[in-house]
């Protein structure tokens, strides 16, 4: 499984270096992480819990970082295990001034194996691309509101966790766009409201007997 793309931030290529080596703020803006922390010199652990179709439970896994150039680059080796099977990979991350912006490219190649492995390559793609979109956009929060303060600003509110209510409604949501073509999706929003409005009468129908 590979994943790979680009993400441009409103901010300094030195404050977007800072930030994405931050563990708590990679804690806060990873969804479905329990915990994540600096166990050793650019060595991290973390605990995600993740649901991809049928399949879900919880990863505990390690980050490594090599071959850091700051504020430009670094190399790392993901490793992770649990109910759900496990994940090993290594990618790169690059960081790159674009005038008064920083561009980040972003590259993973890895292994996938057991139960979530039985999902399918296209599944699989598709939740990945999900996850790291959320995660991008939680991050880019992050910066706004540390780039807010450098320069004095009142920063936006501070950016949470989202809760599993609001991860899993954000995960829907994205999976219908990578899965659903255009087209089609208002039909889907139909069949959905068709199935809710069933659902509703029969717990009215419920209640009353």
């Amino acid at each position: 499984m590979k994943i790979e793309g680009q993400h441009t931030f409103n901010a300094p290529r030195e404050l977007v270096w800072k930030t994405v080596l931050d563990p708590d703020v990679l804690a806060a803006v990873l969804p479905g992480c329990e915990d994540f922390k600096e166990v050793g010199e650019n060595e991290f652990t973390g605990t995600l819990k993740i649901k991809v179709g049928p399949v879900q439970g919880k990863f505990k896994g390690t980050v490594a970082l090599t071959d850091l150039v700051e504020p430009a680059s670094y190399n790392m080796r993901i490793q992770g295990k649990g109910a759900p099977g496990f994940v090993d990979g290594k990618g790169q991350l690059r960081l790159e001034d674009d005038g008064g912006s920083t561009v980040l490219h972003y590259e993973v190649d890895a292994k996938v194996g057991g139960r979530i492995a039985s999902v399918g390559q296209r599944l699989l793609d598709s939740s990945s691309k999900v996850i790291t979109r959320q995660a991008l956009e939680g991050l880019d929060q992050q910066v706004t509101a540390k780039a807010a303060a450098s320069v004095g600003e009142e920063p936006p509110p501070p950016v949470e966790a989202p809760s599993q209510a609001e991860f899993a409604a954000e995960f829907t949501k994205g999976m219908v766009d990578e899965l659903v073509p255009k087209e089609r999706r208002p039909m889907l929003i139909g069949v959905g409201a068709l199935v809710l409005l069933g659902l509703g009468l029969l717990a009215l129908k419920t209640c009353g007997s």
